[in-house]
């Protein structure tokens, strides 16, 4: 009565709690609160998506650029231009699409039905129907439809690692205390909608649904995060109106001043407009794009499935790395590390199955009695396909072998004491043959322990227990030592605590085991377990990933910070942190407890002081993350359960796992790993800055040989010389230089020391590093050896056709050598390999010849006011062609 009063004060409900609401009541409340469901945002339609991608101010750049050169009858130039604008909003309409997928994942992890008792009746209903108030019924294998705090509960067991990230089932209380304010770990009287029941039953009784729930917290927190441009995305942006303007302003300047000295004003209008169409890099955006995509294409092969092509970029410039603890950088299974028997501590290994600690004789009896009762005492099992396969006799003779789902079933630390007795050579089939099971006492959360009875060939009868160390120690009165069973003493119960506690403190999840002989005549529950003969301790650990430890190390490496970030306790958390390298003495570890007592403001002065967080909330994560981020810091989360997702969704850049990931935080992510792999991340980081890199050396490139072109038309007019280009030359060469040679950069294999460089910062210009200086001096060069030969060549024929067509083919030339400048900012055109990059090479024969093709060709040299050249003319033309790249090696060479 006292428990039902307790429920009603603390939840509302409580009054029909023997025979549940009536049907009416249900009706009535189910109008008053809504249906038990996760609700998304309101949809956005497609077509409203479509249309946005058109408000790009580059965009409508590019759009301009379309109807100009149709206006100049380029329609080649005009198609071009639409097809990249396609493109663009096609790929950007997917990605935004897709987001909008996110909460509807949220729906599939609440249960489609659920049992009720409502009007003194067991019914089946959807899960949508139920309502605050209803009495819920939760047996093992059962999703929990609603937030409900438990009436009663047998030895219930609850996974909630989709909403905590714990890797270990909760245990879980009948009482009223429903606790608001404590975080999830701490409230063991209530369950939450989505986790599931792994062992016992309960009844319950529901008081929160729907949105109101901790899965519609969830909802509500991926509500709140507003999507943001990557760094990359901001900084293009931001160049893109920046070359618009001052390209836009020069080419006017160009045709004024053509005008003002007399030249014809259709001629200059037209010349000014072929400027500013070549001058601006519409292929810019296409190039990027295709750049983004070849290193999508090259993260597939690497086991990372990239969902938005900005993330590549935006993960190379990652100084932060969140990271899950429960699956990703452990395992996500119970295994035993330490038996500790009879004096001895044995640790298991990669190398062999045990191996001792310290040198006592004649220990290897009571290690496998240990282990024996451990897989004795035991309701989970191994795929018998494996002992037929021979596997499990393999196991003293070869390196740990890996159980899939398909080979085990059954509660994990059960199954890890199975696994642990098979690499001894104790298997299922041979313990069957040895005992047969005629009695259980099941595990209970008062008792804390789980006995069985079993009897042997030759007819005698056994108890075998396990359980918490302090209780199983204080229901034995011997212990078995190498030299026999002898009496427990106060020195020996000293010892085993303290060895419990030592194995404790390095995370380990420890059980006691014992045994005794049995007789019928102690038929009573406390009689059974009486009087036990301790045999030892077992420790085991949801253990680090083998790759996990060399990928953290890679990370420091590049200047990378890595954070676990977990639901698990501080000292789990801490213990596997240190021994992956993530965490060092002096680093902060804070608890959600400690972060619930913080502002953001102190949170931000220490955060980049934290290793490791534990016990933590899908609330504190995202806190976390806003925290780094308002450092400056450009931020990857990883993680694989509901609980991750709005910390994902809220980062630079999120990372879900591919196998065990649920389907809400695949869709707030950016990338899946699809192995599961945190070293998959370290791969990723390398393609992001290769990207990056590649992005500047195709910048550097275009924005040279525009500054190139324009320089030559605008110093010819202010020299007061005729026009040096045409503007249908000035077209072609955008065409011949702007397309495959760019492209082809973004090919650029990695750069040796490109893991070896610092972060960069999300602050710094995409011109950082001297590249403006780099620009500069070439686009001078250019523009100078084009005019040079321009003049020279009418000082020397006074023939204003071929000077033109010499400097048109001189542009194309020292831009076609300057990309193989661009291979490298930090090695010089005579530094670099050439022919590392086939298809830079093959990019510039195929614009060589297309020049040639309109050189040569007389029907094109009428199109194109083009004359054939001599070999005096070619002499000049490569001369000045090849002095560039001298001069600006130089110049870097008296800098270094």
């Amino acid at each position: 009565m006292h428990l039902i009063k307790s429920l009603e004060k603390n939840t509302g409900y409580g009054k029909e709690l023997a025979s549940g609401i009536s049907e009416k009541e249900a009706k009535r409340r189910i109008n008053e609160y809504g249906p038990n469901i996760i609700i998304g945002k309101r949809n956005i339609s497609a077509f409203k998506i479509l249309l946005d991608q058109f408000s790009d101010f580059m965009v409508i750049v590019l759009l301009v650029s379309t109807a100009i050169s149709a206006f100049m009858g380029e329609m080649t130039e005009a198609f071009t231009i639409i097809a990249i604008v396609i493109i663009n909003a096609i790929m950007g309409f997917i990605q935004e699409y897709r987001t909008e997928k996110t909460l509807e994942a949220l729906k599939e992890l609440t249960a489609p039905t659920a049992k009720v008792i409502r009007d003194n009746k067991h019914l089946t209903i959807p899960a949508e129907e139920i309502v605050p108030g209803d009495l819920i019924l939760l047996e093992a294998g059962d999703r929990v439809p609603a937030d409900s705090v438990l009436l009663e509960a047998v030895n219930l067991q609850v996974d909630e690692s989709l909403l905590t990230g714990e890797s270990v089932p909760v245990e879980k209380y009948a009482g009223s205390d429903i606790r608001r304010g404590s975080s999830l770990p701490e409230k063991k009287h209530s369950v939450y909608m989505g986790t599931v029941v792994t062992m016992g039953r309960a009844s319950a009784i529901v008081y929160a649904t729907g949105m109101n729930t901790e899965m519609g917290k969830i909802a509500h927190m991926i509500h709140s995060i507003e999507d943001e441009q990557t760094p990359l995305q901001k900084k293009l942006d931001h160049l893109g109106k920046l070359i618009v303007y001052a390209c836009l302003t020069i080419c006017a300047i160009v045709s004024v001043t053509g005008i003002l000295r007399g030249e014809n004003l259709f001629t200059m209008l037209l010349s000014g407009i072929s400027l500013a169409v070549a001058a601006v890099p519409e292929g810019l955006p296409a190039i990027v794009t295709i750049s983004l995509a070849l290193g999508v294409q090259r993260m597939m092969k690497r086991n990372a499935l990239v969902r938005k092509l900005p993330a590549v970029e935006t993960l190379g410039c990652a100084n932060v790395i969140c990271s899950d603890k429960t699956g990703t950088l452990t395992e996500n299974k119970m295994t035993v590390r330490k038996v500790y028997t009879g004096g001895t501590i044995f640790q298991i290994n990669d190398s062999k199955a045990f191996s001792k600690m310290t040198n006592l004789s004649r220990t290897e009896d009571l290690l496998k009695t240990a282990l024996e009762i451990g897989a004795l005492c035991n309701n989970s099992s191994i795929s018998s396909s494996m002992e037929r396969n021979g596997i499990i006799k393999k196991f003293t003779k070869k390196k740990n072998i890996n159980f899939s789902a398909a080979d085990i079933s059954g509660d994990p630390t059960e199954i890890a004491l199975l696994v642990a007795a098979s690499k001894y050579g104790i298997t299922e089939s041979g313990l069957k043959e040895k005992y047969m099971r005629i009695g259980e006492i099941p595990f209970d959360s008062e008792r804390k322990c789980m006995s069985v009875i079993c009897r042997n060939n030759n007819g005698e009868s056994f108890v075998f227990t396990k359980g918490a160390p302090d209780i199983i120690i204080n229901k034995c009165t011997s212990i078995y030592m190498a030299g026999g069973i002898i009496p427990l003493t106060s020195e020996f119960k000293k010892r085993i605590l303290n060895q419990n506690e030592e194995m404790a403190r390095e995370a380990l999840r420890v059980l006691g085991v014992a045994y005794k002989k049995y007789n019928s005549r102690g038929n009573k529950q406390e009689e059974v377990e009486n009087n036990l003969i301790f045999v030892g301790l077992i420790g085991m650990i949801d253990p680090p990933r083998k790759e996990a430890a060399e990928a953290v190390m890679k990370c420091k490496t590049a200047g990378i910070k890595t954070v676990m970030i977990t639901g698990d306790h501080k000292t789990t958390a801490t213990t596997i942190a240190q021994e992956l390298g993530i965490y060092k003495k002096g680093d902060l570890v804070l608890t959600g407890s400690e972060l619930d007592d913080m502002d953001d403001i102190k949170l931000q002065k220490i955060v980049e002081n934290v290793s490791v967080y534990a016990r933590v909330t899908p609330a504190h994560k995202l806190m976390i993350v806003r925290a780094l981020k308002r450092k400056g810091l450009i931020v990857a989360m990883t993680g694989d359960g509901v609980n991750d997702a709005p910390a994902i969704k809220e980062s630079d850049i999120g990372i879900s796992m591919g196998l065990t990931g649920t389907d809400v935080t695949k869709e707030a992510s950016s990338m899946i790993l699809m192995d599961d792999n945190f070293a998959t991340i370290v791969a990723a980081i390398e393609e992001g800055r290769v990207i990056y890199s590649n992005i500047r050396k195709f910048i550097r490139y275009l924005l040279a040989c525009n500054i190139g072109e324009v320089l030559t038309m605008f110093l010819g007019m202010l020299l007061g010389l005729p026009i040096p280009l045409m503007p249908i030359q000035v077209l072609w060469v955008n065409l011949v230089t702007d397309g495959l040679p760019a492209m082809a950069l973004g090919l650029e294999p990695a750069e040796k020391d490109i893991m070896m460089r610092s972060p960069r910062s999300s602050k710094s210009s995409i011109f950082s590093d001297g590249l403006v200086f780099l620009i500069i001096l070439r686009g001078i060069l250019l523009g100078l050896s084009t005019l040079a030969v321009f003049v020279s060549i009418i000082y020397l024929t006074r023939d204003i056709v071929l000077a033109r067509t010499s400097a048109f083919m001189t542009l194309v030339l020292t831009q076609l050598t300057h990309v193989f400048e661009c291979k490298s900012e930090r090695k010089t055109i005579f530094e670099i390999p050439w022919f590392n990059n086939i298809y830079l090479v093959l990019a510039v024969m195929c614009s060589l010849i297309m020049m040639l093709v309109v050189v040569y060709i007389p029907p094109l040299q009428v199109l194109f006011k083009t004359t054939a050249l001599s070999v005096n003319e070619w002499l000049i033309v490569g001369g000045f062609t090849f002095l560039g790249p001298v001069v600006s090696s130089f110049i870097r060479f008296r800098q270094r």
